[in-house]
């Protein structure tokens, strides 16, 4: 099987020393299927018949026979870096964004061996699952339907007295059973068994190998019929829950980019928007660096339109072009500040406009006015090595209206960046009181 790597706008040869011309279409069609390929993939992969080139989306993409690993970058333009260090750091934003409580130590040592983005996935979910059945697995009490011998529970009288008429010595019983076979350890297997077909590392399949055996008494699931509205997760399971959504991550599509096919050969494919991850990591870290204060982090809120009937003397109540903010900051049900994210890199040092584009600024400006709001910021990543926190505020013509631009370091920790973004809302003139980061 080929596999290579690439960074973000980066470069696939096609021919000596890259894919063959039959892999790269194989990859520009799993490309043309996914969601988020836009009209012919070109939104994940572009064909220059010569290479292909990555867009603004990473993770992995499979074909048969062939598989593309694709790296986040900042900014095309800048000296690549090592693809352990960005595997890494890619780790620990999915981590961040998705909540999946992932094991940064091992995720660490797994990428310093080489590892791809799904590899490292695959084993840690392997690793966690093992170790949380090998603790034990949960158990629920779940209705059965037996004819037995004897009463067990109580008798299902229709059933007794329909079926078994004539037959004294068989009862029909309803009863408890507390049981392993449960919706929760259905879709567990149902992961387990799909990994199995096309992990690559032999002792990460020695692992789900291995759990397929201790899962022998669960029932195999298809995935299409997998039940996840009847899993329940409480305080005598909880420690499943990153696991559960590990498992939705490889099996379903909740996370708007993920997506995989079942075909034999063809792998998986498993991709994200870095304008969407980016955007959700930030929201994540700024829950953690508003903790304990009054101010409410929503995502992709709003919602209100732009355009509507004129009446004179009337206000309007819009019906055209919808807004959909990326980050908005609420107290009380009133939006204080809102933020709009933008994976890209701004000017360095930062100068006159600062590689802030004109359509961005527009954008935010229609968000200060259908939304009342003041306070806005256009929130970059930093360049790894570079300036981070606020970089330049604007004032908006003929009003109050402050604009921020400022960055956030992706390379640093989560610590370190939970306390730059609250540093930045800090002084934003909002009067708040910081809790600390949880």
């Amino acid at each position: 099987m080929t596999h290579k790597s690439v960074h973000e706008w980066g470069r696939v040869p096609v021919g000596e020393g890259g894919f063959t011309r039959a892999e790269a279409n194989q990859l520009l069609a799993a490309a043309r299927a996914h969601p988020c390929g836009g009209a012919e993939g070109t939104a994940i992969l572009a064909d220059h018949h010569k290479h292909l080139t990555a867009r603004q989306v990473v993770g992995v993409l499979a074909g048969r026979g062939c598989s593309l690993e694709i790296l986040p970058k900042v900014d095309p333009g800048s000296p690549g870096e090592d693809a352990v260090t960005v595997r890494r750091r890619l780790i620990g934003m999915l981590d961040i964004a998705l909540g999946l409580d992932l094991s940064s130590g091992g995720a660490a040592q797994l990428a310093r061996q080489g590892e791809t983005l799904l590899d490292i996935l695959i084993r840690l979910f392997a690793d966690r699952l093992l170790d949380e059945v090998r603790r034990g697995l949960p158990r629920r009490y779940l209705l059965c339907e037996d004819d037995l011998p004897a009463l067990r529970g109580r008798m299902d009288v229709v059933r007794q007295f329909t079926h078994h008429a004539v037959r004294p010595d068989r009862l029909a019983c309803r009863f408890d059973s507390l049981e392993s076979d449960t919706p929760l350890l259905q879709i567990m297997k149902a992961a387990v068994v799909f990994l199995g077909k096309h992990v690559r590392a032999a002792e990460t399949r020695r692992r789900l190998t291995e759990l397929r055996h201790l899962l022998d008494e669960v029932s195999d699931v298809p995935p299409a019929s997998l039940p996840w509205d009847r899993v329940q997760l409480d305080r005598s399971n909880r420690r499943w829950r990153s696991l559960f959504d590990l498992a939705k991550l490889f099996l379903k599509r909740d996370w708007q980019a993920t997506h995989h096919r079942e075909k034999a050969g063809e792998g998986i494919t498993l991709l994200f928007p870095m304008n969407d991850l980016f955007e959700s990591y930030v929201a994540s870290l700024l829950r953690r660096a508003l903790a304990g204060t009054d101010i409410e982090v929503t995502e992709q809120g709003g919602l209100k339109y732009c355009l509507g009937e004129w009446r004179e003397g009337e206000a309007c109540e819009g019906h055209l072009f919808q807004t959909r903010p990326d980050i908005l900051l609420r107290r009380g049900g009133q939006i204080v500040a809102i933020i709009d994210t933008k994976w890209k890199a701004i000017s360095e040092p930062f100068e006159g406009k600062g590689g802030v584009s004109q359509a961005d600024v527009y954008q935010l400006m229609a968000y200060a006015r259908i939304y009342d709001c003041d306070h806005l910021m256009l929130l970059y990543p930093s360049v790894p090595g570079g300036a981070e926190g606020e970089r330049k505020s604007f004032g908006m013509t003929a009003g109050m209206e402050r604009l921020r631009v400022a960055q956030v370091d992706i390379a640093t920790s989560r610590e370190d960046a939970i306390q730059s973004l609250g540093g930045l809302f800090a002084d934003m003139s909002i009067p708040t009181q910081f809790g600390t980061a949880a």
